[in-house]
């Protein structure tokens, strides 16, 4: 009987998780879509002003290109140093549960599991070069 209150109560839970994730991922797609929609209408309505407007909209353009690649760059680094980071905190949990593991008298061994997972993080970052943006 436990069981199967247990069984009902995780069955709801996901069902409310996954509908919470999948409302928020739409929402998020609408709210990009009307940004997308609002700006292109804007430069429409800039670039059909007389005088300089066109020259403006194409220097807004450029402008808002060059911060979205700063942003890009900024976030690929930040990623690096997380991957970094994982990878020592990995490494440091592994050495931890290797010694543990031995002073308990279980297979010591278990501690390789995120050891590895950690050396595997930092190879990759510290290897493999950062992606080069075409310019």
């Amino acid at each position: 009987m436990v069981l199967s209150g247990l069984f009902l109560f995780l069955s709801i839970l996901m069902i409310c998780v996954f509908s919470f994730v999948s409302i928020a991922v739409w929402t998020e797609a609408r709210r990009k879509e009307r940004e997308a929609y609002y700006k292109g209408e804007s430069m429409r309505r800039l670039t059909e002003l007389p005088g300089d407007g066109a020259k403006y909209v194409i220097e807004m353009m450029k402008e808002e290109e060059r911060i979205q690649r700063e942003n890009a760059e900024m976030q690929e680094i930040k990623q690096r140093e997380g991957l970094k980071i994982g990878g020592l905190v990995n490494i440091g949990v592994g050495i931890g549960l290797y010694l543990m593991m031995r002073q308990v008298g279980a297979p010591p061994m278990i501690g390789a599991i995120p050891g590895m997972i950690g050396v595997a993080l930092l190879a990759y970052v510290l290897i493999f070069p950062r992606r080069q943006r075409p310019s």
